[in-house]
């Protein structure tokens, strides 16, 4: 479960901003909490709200970012090097650019629980070099870096400082993924892995209405979908749920031509089936469809909603650019129900929107509502509804679009006809 989030002087962001999930003393909406321990009770949801252009894309972003780079410096089962990824992604750091100091380094943090085990990881770093970098687990210290000197906690000195050499380009934490031995690697890093692999999920990929057509036939969905009949069955509830027509999900196999070989292979593919109707409004048969033949939509409900059934059931973060885009406020709804509900106990939702029919006190306690914002240098900066001393019973949509809250677009009606002060 995801406590927190920190990023400073990437794309947007210059100064630090902080995404918090724990709760704050708000009564309402008790069933939006998760009841971790004495200690927390976190936020099962989180809406990002903003201008276009505001930076809510790019705090998205930053959390991909942040894995991607981890990810791409580990080499995994000793055979596949990543270095030359890992080098790829340390270039694709964008540091904040309007500024004139060139010499700030970027930073990133998080705060997570696992198996009932808090973990704290961050780093600091350049395009070309990692400049700190630290590890805590339950507020213990695994190890900090700062350059090419590492110390230890006491917990940890014997299992790890005979991996005392690293090179400046390098996070430490993938030194250790690469040279422990599998048992001290599973003790000190297999929640941390796990975590990633299994709970944190980020999707920013956006179908545009003038591509999905052409690339409907390459949706993802999981492989579940196509072995688990259990899975596959509350994905069919969902999509009769929301009245687009599709009966059920069919199992195809079909010969496709392997792009490299140029060979027929069996595939199976997912079709979904729809009524054939009388003139009566009497069901008298079937058609089955290509995904391609359904709305964008539809497709793009078809593609979260396999997430969602995964990370409620198996506990996780689920991390979205624009949920709401191409979907009725009503699906979107939905699928904040889902993560909000009672019988959710285990999952998380952060997502960005620009649907104000949500922004309501019967929708969002006033922690849950985010609003990023970016002044007149082209900084964004992050608070939270509860920051700002909002009463509870607070028309929220309104207040916000009246520009009580900001995080509004200004419209400079004078450029927009054509004109300055005499035009």
């Amino acid at each position: 479960m995801l406590i927190m989030f920190k990023v400073k002087n990437f794309l947007s962001f210059k100064d630090e901003a902080i995404l918090d999930l724990r709760a704050t003393s708000d009564v309402q909406h008790p069933s939006h909490l998760l009841h971790v321990n004495e200690k927390y009770n976190l936020l099962k949801a989180v809406a990002l709200y903003g201008a276009n252009a505001s930076g809510k894309s790019n705090f998205i972003s930053a959390m991909y970012f942040f894995e991607k780079y981890i990810f791409s410096q580990f080499i995994g089962n000793k055979e596949n090097d990543s270095w030359d990824q890992g080098k790829r992604f340390r270039h694709d750091l964008e540091p904040f650019a309007l500024s004139s100091d060139k010499n700030r380094v970027s930073e990133f943090d998080i705060i997570f629980l696992r198996n009932n085990k808090q973990f704290q990881y961050g780093f600091e770093c350049t395009e070309d070099a990692v400049v700190s970098e630290w590890f805590y687990i339950d507020d213990k210290r695994v190890f900090e870096r700062m350059g090419g000197t590492i110390t230890y906690g006491s917990e940890f000195v014997s299992l790890l400082s005979q991996y005392n050499k690293i090179p400046s380009e390098r996070l430490y934490i993938s030194v250790l993924e690469y040279f422990l031995e599998d048992e001290t690697k599973k003790k000190i890093l297999g929640d941390f892995i796990d975590f990633f692999q299994q709970e944190y999920n980020v999707y920013s990929e956006i179908l545009f209405e003038s591509t999905v057509k052409g690339v409907a036939g390459m949706i993802a969905y999981s492989s579940k979908v196509i072995s688990d009949h259990e899975f596959r069955k509350k994905i069919e509830q969902y999509l009769k749920s929301i009245d687009v027509g599709i009966k059920r999900l069919d199992i195809q196999t079909e010969n496709i031509i392997d792009e490299k070989t140029g060979k027929q292979k069996e595939t199976k593919v997912i079709r979904t089936v729809h009524d054939i109707f009388d003139e009566s409004g009497n069901a008298v048969g079937e058609k089955v469809f290509n995904l391609s033949q359904e709305s964008s939509g539809t497709l793009r409900f078809f593609a979260f909603i396999q997430n969602v059934i995964e990370v409620t059931s198996n506990e996780g973060v689920f991390i979205v650019d624009e949920l709401s885009a191409r979907l009725h406020p009503l699906l979107t709804k939905m699928i904040i129900d889902i993560f909000c509900s009672k019988a959710n106990t285990k999952a998380q939702i952060i997502f960005t929107t620009h649907d104000i029919s949500l922004l309501n006190k019967d929708q969002f306690r006033r922690d849950e509502v985010v609003f990023i914002d970016k002044n007149d240098r082209g900084e964004s900066n992050l608070y939270a509804l509860s920051d700002l001393k909002v009463r509870e019973d607070a028309f929220f949509n309104k207040d916000y679009l009246q520009g009580k809250y900001g995080a509004i677009p200004i419209f400079n009606y004078e450029i927009m006809n054509g004109g300055g002060a005499n035009g």
